[in-house]
């Protein structure tokens, strides 16, 4: 079997390099192009190719590749998309920003829990990182939550993207912790609307790079047991390799570099209707690029 080829458009931020190193070692899957106004003609790191600037009216030049990936900024999918459909082109589109996460023709792709719908899906919105946790965490628990969960996160600065801003600078986070978007982040109403639950969330960035942390509290409709709790994480994960649940407190510095999730420091209180959990991941890769290989690995060769 020949390897499908993959574009990616928006390979210089860190997500694009990230999955640019994961089509390098996949052995179904390859770089078609990487495109880059700012690198053009630079040469890809775990390339042999270089990066090439591209246009959305140019897509049509590469009609025979399987997929394409959007890395960009949000608001900046749509002009790709509608350029692909104009031109006819028959491919798999995964968009890595928020642009189609809230629409119903595009498939949601959380592989852990809409596995099914993404297989042969050609519109495909990878999950945002924080989304991704928090939903890991809840998923198999929303049907005994009794009040919105409240969720602390802490991103890494990368988080904040490539371009120099407040929230990625090393000199503003030098010994901060920085609170923002402090009401309607996107990623709650993301969780809200994905997970059929409202939630609180509150979103931090700290001085450490990448990897991501969430302290959810969580209300029961009843008494409930801790060992029952963590038994039915336990059971719905059994099947994926990428989710761990641990009994300690997971650790950001343990998950860094790493494509999984893990859930832990489960702790229930005394009457069984509080509940504290902890979700921790690498935010550019299962909560961007590893989970884009997911979809496209359950799309184009699981179908």
């Amino acid at each position: 079997m020949s390897s499908l080829q993959i574009g990616l458009v928006g390979g210089r931020g860190f997500v694009g390099a990230e999955l640019i190193a994961l089509l390098k070692d996949s052995p179904h899957m390859q770089l078609a192009f990487a495109s880059s106004s700012s690198k053009a003609n630079e040469p890809i790191q775990n390339s042999n190719l270089d990066y090439i600037s591209l246009q959305p009216s140019q897509i049509s030049k590469f009609k025979d590749i399987d997929a394409l990936v959007l890395a960009l900024p949000n608001g900046q999918a749509r002009h790709w998309v509608r350029e692909v459909e104009l031109a006819g082109m028959d491919l798999c589109i995964l968009d890595i920003s928020a642009d189609y996460r809230f629409c119903d023709d595009w498939v949601y792709g959380l592989p852990e829990i809409n596995n099914q719908h993404i297989r042969k899906a050609k519109r495909i919105s990878n999950p945002g990182c924080y989304a991704t946790a928090a939903q890991l965490a809840l998923f198999p628990l929303r049907d005994i939550l009794a009040l919105p969960p409240v969720i602390f996160g802490v991103s890494g600065y990368s988080g904040a993207g490539a371009t120099p801003n407040p929230r990625n600078d090393p000199n503003n986070l030098k010994d901060n912790l920085l609170p923002y978007t402090l009401s309607d982040h996107i990623h709650e109403r993301e969780i809200s609307l994905h997970l059929g639950q409202q939630v609180r969330f509150s979103p931090h960035v700290a001085s450490f790079f990448r990897g991501l942390s969430l302290t959810i509290h969580m209300d029961f409709t009843q008494s409930q047991d801790e060992e029952e709790l963590r038994a039915r994480l336990e059971e719905f994960y059994q099947e994926s390799g990428l989710v761990k649940i641990t009994r300690e407190i997971p650790k950001v510095a343990d998950i860094a570099y790493s494509p999984n999730a893990v859930i832990g420091g489960l702790d229930v209180s005394k009457d069984g209707r509080h509940g504290v959990v902890v979700s921790v991941l690498d935010n550019l890769l299962k909560g961007a690029a590893s989970q884009a290989m997911q979809n496209l690995e359950l799309a184009l060769l699981e179908g």
